[in-house]
């Protein structure tokens, strides 16, 4: 995986992480959500990098 995919698999889950961090204090469900996108841009990103090695 490039460099620049690896930045921004990272950077969207960071993101997503203080959101749920951040939205922990106002809305439950809220919460739960970004948790989700979270662990799905996480998933996608060891998919991505899975598939590219087979790729290879």
């Amino acid at each position: 995986m490039s460099k620049k995919m690896s930045l921004l698999f990272a950077s969207v889950s960071v993101l997503l992480m203080i959101a749920t961090a951040v939205a922990i204090s106002y809305n439950g469900w809220l919460a739960v959500l970004f948790l989700l996108l979270a662990l799905a841009c996480i998933a996608s990103g060891f998919i991505y990098k899975a598939r590219l090695r087979k790729m290879k």
